[in-house]
């Protein structure tokens, strides 16, 4: 031995969602990978279409007004591909540099109650409607390796009848892990908090332009 230490590797962390430092961008990929092949942990995919789902989930449904006319949409329309909704400091998304898609699975780390929370999820459906609202967004739902079983989805939408631009967020779960379940009361002050953050986030960027 020449006394020089063989070059580190990246730890693999797929079975470790939940962590006491924040992960590396390496580990991120890793697990994002990992999930890739995974199943989604509730049925049936598509239910935030409707807004209809069995009585044990809970369905959370907030709007925000973001602005007027078709620059504004057009911004909106920007930040939701950008995923601009997860920017508020306590949430990252780890995901290839590709718009959403039907089967794009990412990696969202969050950072609560001390520790770092990997969830993986993967894009169910998106749409860009014209009639008889403007319409565009997504929607993802969970895998396995996630604190919550459901679904959200994403809107952004012009109403050419009032001229107003709307931020819709639609989330329909329940709890996936045990540790979820036994602090519901924590795991719904925290749904809670994310669309609020959310909310904020597509406003100040809607507000630069």
């Amino acid at each position: 031995m020449d006394g020089v230490s063989p070059p580190r590797q990246a730890i693999s962390i797929p079975c470790m969602p939940v962590l006491v430092t924040r992960p590396s961008d390496a580990q991120l990929e890793v697990f994002r990978t990992s999930q890739c092949a995974s199943d989604f942990s509730y049925a049936p995919a598509g239910m935030t279409r409707t807004g209809e789902a069995p009585s044990e989930y809970s369905v959370d449904h907030y709007r925000v007004r973001l602005g007027q006319g078709m620059q504004s949409f057009q911004r909106a329309q920007e930040a939701i591909g950008q995923w601009v909704m997860f920017d508020m400091g306590w949430t990252t998304v780890w995901r290839p540099r590709s718009p959403a898609e039907p089967g794009l699975t990412v990696a969202v780390l969050v950072r609560a109650f001390g520790l770092w929370w990997l969830n993986a999820c993967r894009v169910v459906y998106t749409f860009d409607d014209e009639l008889p609202v403007r319409r565009y967004g997504f929607a993802y739902g969970t895998l396995s390796e996630h604190a919550e079983s459901g679904e959200e989805r994403f809107t952004v939408e012009w109403d050419p009848a009032t001229d107003e631009v709307w931020y819709d967020l639609l989330a329909i779960s329940r709890p996936n892990k045990l540790l979820v379940k036994t602090a519901r009361p924590l795991a719904r002050s925290l749904q809670r908090r994310f669309a609020r953050d959310s909310q904020r986030a597509m406003v100040k960027f809607c507000e630069i332009v």
